[in-house]
């Protein structure tokens, strides 16, 4: 009799675990990218969006010498996402560039686009 009740607690005892683990991965949302970009900027530089961050461009790019040159020197994949906030160009730069890595969590540089 008591061994059930011990085989019966250790059942609930796992659920209960495996139930909160599933909760938790549920609960945790991920963010967009141009929202994990918009999170790295400073003070500043956020004031230079005139509009909501979700109207930015995201796209994914291969890293050319151009980006490597815009990036952490560290950063090894041959691929990044661009967010391009529109609106931020100013008479003497382009729109603000963040790159952030393919795992959609690191910012792993920025810079302000070159004007033509």
């Amino acid at each position: 009799m008591r061994r059930l009740f011990m085989k019966k607690w250790s059942v609930l005892i796992l659920l209960v675990a495996t139930l909160t683990a599933c909760s938790s991965s549920i609960t945790e949302k991920k963010l967009p990218i141009e929202m994990i970009a918009h999170n790295s900027l400073s003070d500043e530089e956020q004031l230079l969006i005139p509009t909501s961050p979700k109207d930015s461009l995201v796209t994914k790019e291969a890293v050319s010498a151009k980006i490597k040159a815009q990036i952490h020197s560290t950063y090894k994949q041959q691929q990044v996402y661009s967010v391009v906030f529109n609106g931020t160009d100013t008479a003497t730069a382009g729109n603000l560039i963040v790159y952030v890595d393919l795992d959609q969590k690191t910012v792993v540089g920025k810079a302000f686009q070159e004007l033509d």
